[in-house]
């Protein structure tokens, strides 16, 4: 049975959720789930915290496979489940568990055959004179590459290792060893989580895999000096990262 619960004073945007993610404690938790139809439980909680001990982490929410990969090295095989966590969040894992945490709602990459979304009026496109990647497109044997004004393909289907030496000698850098062991890196966890990792969650995945060394701050950048998220993912033929990505 839920039971009713006063309503804490915070300001909530026109899907529920909290306008101030600082705003959010354990009571607005509960009155959160409380107007979700969700009754916390210890179990419920496990699941909020990790969600925010993520996006403290990251600065964005996590996505479902990320989520449950958290679970699964906390919590155990047995609960990292959709037969356990589906029940807990029947509104949703991450709509209904993200809105109770207070968390913005977790953005997804485009699929990788989904065409780029348009550049808002907001957005200033670099100049020639500001970037040293493509911008709009380019031409390498014949065949013309679109690009975004940050310089990532629009269509990742084009990609191959003869086009990523090509934007990346354009910005200066001839790949290496050490380079594709990072692309490569990227581009596994891009289509196993489906989300373009942002240099901590690259770092955090590269440590456990490769070793502290090859995860290191000073490493990565010597090898993508403009950042190994952005300059990395486009070279890697990735959609541009989110969050807080270098």
């Amino acid at each position: 049975m839920v039971h009713v619960i006063e309503k804490p004073r915070f300001a909530q945007l026109a899907d529920g959720r909290l306008a101030d993610i600082h705003e959010w404690s354990e009571d607005a938790a509960r009155y959160l789930a409380s107007t979700q139809g969700v009754d916390l439980t210890e179990d419920h909680w496990d699941i909020i915290y990790l969600m925010r001990e993520f996006y403290a982490a990251f600065n964005i929410s996590p996505i479902r496979k990320l989520l449950v990969k958290q679970v699964k090295e906390r919590l155990g095989d047995e609960k990292a489940t959709d037969d356990w966590l589906n029940p807990l969040f029947p509104g949703g894992l991450l709509t209904q568990g993200t809105l109770i945490a207070g968390l913005p709602m977790p953005l997804l990459d485009a699929e990788i055959d989904r065409p780029a979304p348009a550049i808002r009026s907001t957005d200033t496109p670099p100049t020639p004179r500001d970037v040293k990647h493509f911008i709009d497109q380019f031409e390498q044997d014949g065949e013309t590459f679109r690009v975004s004004f940050h310089g990532n393909l629009l269509d990742a289907a084009q990609w191959n290792e003869e086009v990523a030496a090509f934007m990346a000698k354009k910005e200066g850098i001839t790949l290496t060893d050490e380079h594709w062991e990072v692309i490569r890196f990227m581009r596994q966890f891009y289509f196993e989580y489906g989300l373009t990792p942002m240099v901590r969650l690259l770092r955090k995945h590269m440590a456990k895999k490769l070793g502290k060394e090859k995860s290191r701050e000073a490493y990565l950048y010597s090898l993508f000096p403009d950042g190994p998220s952005r300059q990395g993912s486009r070279i890697a033929g990735l959609p541009e990262p989110q969050g807080c990505i270098d």
